[in-house]
Order: C-alpha cells, then sequence, then structure tokens
C-alpha cells in the first residue's frame, strides 16, 4: 500500500466498485482489496492465460484492450474500467476460453489465494460478495425472462411469415394458373374461331348450306366455351384480388335452379339430354346469389359435359339440418378415386374430355369450392368410373355468413 499514491488506490477502488460483487463493501474493505492487486503488463497479441488453464484470478483492465476466444472464434472484447473472470475467485474450474491481448493491455490481478486470505481476515468481504452473486443471479433471472419473451415473439414471427410464405406459394401457383390458362385454353379456341371465321368469309360462296351449318356451330360452340372460360377467369382473378365483397342475402333456391337450366337447355338439347329436378317446395337460402348462381352453372355445366347423348342428368335439393343439400348427378364416365382428391385444387387440378369431346381448365369446380366456402357450405363429389358422377354442396338456410359478408 505504501507504493501507492492516492490517486493510484482511488483509481483502483474505483475499477473494484464497478464489479457487482464489491460495490457494497465499505471503504476501509475496498482499500486493502486495492491494496493487494498486482499489476500484469501483455503486448498485442500475447496470451494472458488460455482455455483449460488454471488460472484463479480476476483480472481488471486499466487501459488497452483484449479478445475472449476460443481458437479463432471471438466471443468478446473487453477494454479499459472492465474486467474479466469474478467467478474465478471462488470457482476453481479451469478457464472456459483464452485471453489475448488485441492491443497493449494493463491490467490488475487478484488471484484467488489472497482473495481467500482477505476474506479470512475481514468476513465482510463474505457478506458483501454473496450480496453482489444474488444480485446478479436477480440479473441473470431477468435477462432470462427477457430472453424468453424474446423467443416467443421470434417463433410467433416464424409463424407469420411461414404463412406468409405458404400464401406467397399459393399466389405463385395462382399466377402459374393464370398464365396457362390464357396461353393455351384461351388461345386454341380463338385460333379454331379465327380459323373458321376466315374460311367461310374467304370461300363462303363455296359452302353448301349443310356445311354452313357445321362451320357456324363449331363457331357458336368455340365461342361459348371461352366466353364461359372467360367469365370464370374474371371472376377468379376478382376472389384473388379481394375485389369480390359477398353480399348474402334470402333467395329461392329453385330460381336460381330454374335460370340456369333454362340457359343450358341448349346444350343439353343438343346432345339429347334430358334435365330432371326434384326440388323442395320452400328452399330459401341465405347465400350470395351471383356466387351460387355460378356454382349451380358451372355443375349443370360439368353434368351436360360428361353425360352421354340421350341420357338424363338429376338435380335435387333436400334440407339437410340448418343447410340445403343440393346435389347434381349425372351418367357419365365418372371420376377415378385418385382424381376426385385432386378435383378442387388449383396446384393439380385434373380435367377429361366429355362425351362429345368437350374441353376445360377444371376452373370451374375451383371456383364453386371458392364460393361455396365463402357462403358458409361445403362441396364435394361421389363417383365411381363409368358410373357417373354426382356433386354436392350445402349452402345455409338462415344467416350463417354474417360475419363473413364484409
Amino acid at each position: 500500500m505504501s507504493n501507492l499514491s492516492p490517486n493510484e488506490i482511488q483509481g483502483r477502488i474505483i475499477l473494484l466498485k464497478s464489479i457487482a460483487i464489491f460495490k457494497d463493501l465499505d471503504i476501509d474493505l475496498l482499500n486493502e482489496l486495492a491494496g493487494a492487486l498486482t499489476p500484469k503488463s501483455i503486448a498485442t497479441n500475447e496470451i494472458l492465460f488460455e482455455k483449460g488453464d488454471k488460472d484463479y484470478a480476476l483480472y481488471l483492465i486499466v487501459s488497452g484492450q483484449v479478445k475472449v476466444h476460443s481458437g479463432d472464434h471471438v466471443f468478446a472484447h473487453f477494454s479499459k474500467n472492465q474486467y474479466i473472470g469474478e467467478y474465478s475467485l471462488v470457482d476453481s474450474t479451469p478457464r472456459s476460453a483464452s485471453i489475448t491481448a488485441v492491443e497493449p493491455t494493463e491490467l490488475l490481478r487478484l488471484d484467488q489465494y489472497t482473495f481467500f486470505a482477505l476474506m479470512a481476515k475481514r468476513p465482510e468481504i463474505s457478506q458483501a460478495m454473496l450480496k453482489g452473486l444474488v444480485l446478479r443471479l436477480r440479473d441473470y433471472n431477468k435477462l432470462e425472462a427477457e430472453l424468453t419473451q424474446k423467443n416467443i415473439e421470434i417463433e410467433r414471427q416464424t409463424l407469420v411469415l411461414e404463412e406468409q410464405r405458404a400464401e406467397l406459394e399459393a399466389l405463385n401457383t395462382t399466377k402459374d394458373k393464370f398464365f396457362a390458362i390464357i396461353a393455351h385454353d384461351l388461345k386454341n379456341p380463338f385460333s379454331t374461331v379465327l380459323g373458321l371465321s376466315e374460311l367461310l368469309a374467304r370461300e363462303f360462296e363455296t359452302f353448301d348450306s349443310e356445311s354452313l351449318r357445321n362451320f357456324i356451330t363449331q363457331i357458336y360452340k368455340y365461342s361459348n366455351n371461352t366466353f364461359n372460360l372467360l367469365e370464370n377467369l374474371l371472376q377468379w382473378s376478382m376472389l384473388q384480388t379481394g375485389r369480390m365483397p359477398l353480399r348474402p342475402k334470402f333467395v329461392d333456391l329453385k330460381s336460381i335452379i330454374a335460370e340456369n337450366v333454362d340457359l343450358l337447355s341448349g346444350n343439353a338439347t343438343n346432345k339429347g339430354i334430358t334435365i330432371e329436378t326434384e326440388l323442395c317446395d320452400e328452399c330459401t337460402a341465405y347465400v350470395d346469389t351471383n356466387q351460387i348462381t355460378t356454382v349451380v352453372r358451372n355443375l349443370l355445366s360439368n353434368a351436360i359435359k360428361f353425360t352421354s347423348a340421350d341420357d338424363k342428368i338429376w338435380i335435387r335439393v333436400k334440407p339437410q339440418d340448418d343447410f340445403w343439400l343440393v346435389s347434381i348427378t349425372d351418367s357419365g364416365i365418372g371420376i377415378s378415386e385418385h382424381d376426385q382428391k385432386k378435383l378442387f385444387l388449383i396446384d393439380s387440378n385434373p380435367t377429361t374430355i366429355g362425351t362429345s369431346q368437350e374441353t376445360g381448365t377444371g376452373l370451374g369446380l375451383i371456383l364453386c369450392r371458392e364460393f361455396v366456402e365463402r357462403n358458409g357450405g361445403e362441396i364435394w363429389v361421389e363417383s365411381s368410373l363409368g358410373k357417373g358422377s354426382t356433386f354436392k354442396f350445402i349452402i345455409p338456410k338462415s344467416d350463417k355468413t354474417e360475419s363473413n359478408s364484409e
């Protein structure tokens, strides 16, 4: 102590009070500890101690900078007025990391032997040290709670990111389907219509009335199919961009079915198909009229497409608890169990050629699912290969979709 100036003692005390286990010691104890510190100098890149060393001491940095590392991996840097290894004073385990000087560094060392000797002489040091360790433990508990909360927040953000990733994948699938329809299913019928129209315009006088009728029939068929596809595509794009609000109201299902039967009766008549209905006397449902009209039109159009000539299609409506069960049955080629699982999925929707070589994109069924589910219902198919298909959906009798009718 006699070799140290008052300023040196004061500087050491300030350093000691920056350490939690010493900060509450009285001035006399701090003076004794300050006098027990021994100076230590290390040059740039000089090792203070290595991982695994049994160097049981506390180091206070007076000037310079050191790094804490294991091999080439650096955990942290410590510099002026910081300290290293307070637990080594009481914990006689080998060092868990290496310390190397980043620049010339001056330190003060308090070794375990000297510290224990002081504690034996002054029991107050043990009490103050215990208090400091308890405070540090509380800090760690607080930090652990904060880290737990941060982890919960990270998990929540991860879930949000996963949902956004799934949405982006769905949007990409939708985009791919959209371009596929434009590139193939719209281009081909337009090409056919243009070709037939050009032929008629150029060589009209060379064709007899039967040939002209056949050309016009083909143009009508392709134009009608393309129009239906465009209408579905428009509705689908409006759904994907959130521009189709749900507007449910009480509506008579019989009128929706009658309207669609009348609209598609020409297609059915051309194939000699009869459409039969079994409806309830009162079939009032709470739905968006336009959306359910699209569902019935698409399902009936598909039934006509896959029903053989001179056969029948049945449309039935029955009550089922708080819903109406609507079913449209054809006697067509049927759907395999494997394809049934993919019918309403945009990324794997199978398409089949109709009994009169009609083609489609599968987009109509995807729209049906979207519209039925938006109106608070469900849709499914019951089918066997060679035995026809029955498409069924349920929609609410009363206000089941009020919370979705934004």
